[in-house]
């Protein structure tokens, strides 16, 4: 599948406008760190360094950049500034490429039948967790997948409520139980369910609590034992959905989770609100796991598979 055949003019559109805030930031930035200047010398890159890190990419992650253009400057002795755009581009999109990023995503993938596709969906309360599994299970409905929803975040009623809704709304069943029951058991209650009526993708909802490390390994290793007694290879995906607009608290919480279970994919929200989208690229950069998904907007195509040469592109275009 090549790269326009998956990126729609409707796709690109809200992508564009998604990142149209830090789009403005980091390019006025930038403009303002080489005003005057006819050549990338130490105060051009230190003025550089000072945009990436202000633009929520990370100090690390920054560094990198900044080595890499610096070497690019030191072998090309006549680049001027007007340069600096595309070097930017070019090396960030290498960034992304290192880290394995598949661009060819889809909601569309083989499925066989009693033996869904697993995801279980953890992060921290508010970060649109929820909200990103409402908007999964209408995409996968919408290619033609059979799907269904477990609301295993059993300590806050108001979790199982909105996860019942966005069930009403992508009109896929909602596995749940009365508050407070072991989250496990409704984990194994959404997968036996699945199976029996041969569902093609399975959403399993955590709670997002900030508890310590230690409580947080427990609970999440539980639910994944207990989904293995249905499905051996269960979960598929161990997705980690962080809000974008936090900036470096996304950084922190993403640490957190990846030290409590393995996280094997990142799903990255409500960037269509914050100047701070140089997140996805940090978070990429450090954590070495592939982000998934990124959220644009309320609507539900507004979530869409992360394609790094098309976030690149919007970005620098």
């Amino acid at each position: 599948m090549g790269f326009f055949d998956f990126f729609t003019k409707d796709k690109k559109e809200v992508l564009d406008n998604g990142l149209s805030k830090t789009k403005e930031s980091v390019f006025g930035k930038i403009a303002r760190a080489i005003v005057g200047k006819t050549e990338i010398d130490d105060e051009v890159l230190d003025n550089l360094e000072e945009v990436l890190v202000t633009s929520d990419v990370g100090v690390d992650t920054t560094l990198k950049i900044i080595e890499r253009i610096e070497a690019r400057a030191a072998r090309d002795k006549f680049m001027n500034t007007k340069e600096l755009n595309m070097l930017l581009k070019d090396e960030i999109a290498a960034l992304l490429m290192e880290n394995n990023t598949d661009d060819n995503g889809t909601f569309d993938f083989p499925t066989t039948p009693g033996n869904p596709y697993v995801i279980m969906v953890v992060g921290v309360n508010g970060v649109g967790k929820t909200t990103t599994i409402g908007k999964l299970a209408y995409q996968f409905k919408k290619a033609g997948k059979k799907v269904y929803l477990g609301a295993a975040d059993t300590f806050r009623a108001a979790a199982v409520e909105q996860l019942v809704e966005w069930g009403r709304r992508a009109d896929v069943p909602v596995v749940k139980q009365n508050m407070g029951s072991d989250p496990a058991s409704v984990a194994f209650d959404t997968l036996s369910s699945a199976v029996a009526n041969d569902a093609d993708v399975v959403i399993i909802d955590t709670a997002g609590r900030l508890h310590n490390k230690v409580g947080l390994m427990n609970e999440l290793t539980k639910i994944k034992n207990v989904m293995k007694k249905v499905l051996p290879d269960a979960p598929n995906d161990v997705l980690l959905v962080l809000d974008g607009s936090t900036g470096q608290n996304a950084f922190e919480q993403a640490k957190q989770f990846t030290k409590a279970t393995e996280v094997t994919s990142l799903a990255i929200t409500k960037l269509d609100g914050t100047a701070k989208g140089g997140v996805v690229i940090g978070i990429s950069d450090q954590f070495k796991i592939p982000v998934k998904y990124i959220g644009l907007g309320e609507g539900m195509e507004h979530l869409q598979i992360f394609n790094r040469v098309a976030f690149v592109d919007s970005l620098f275009g």
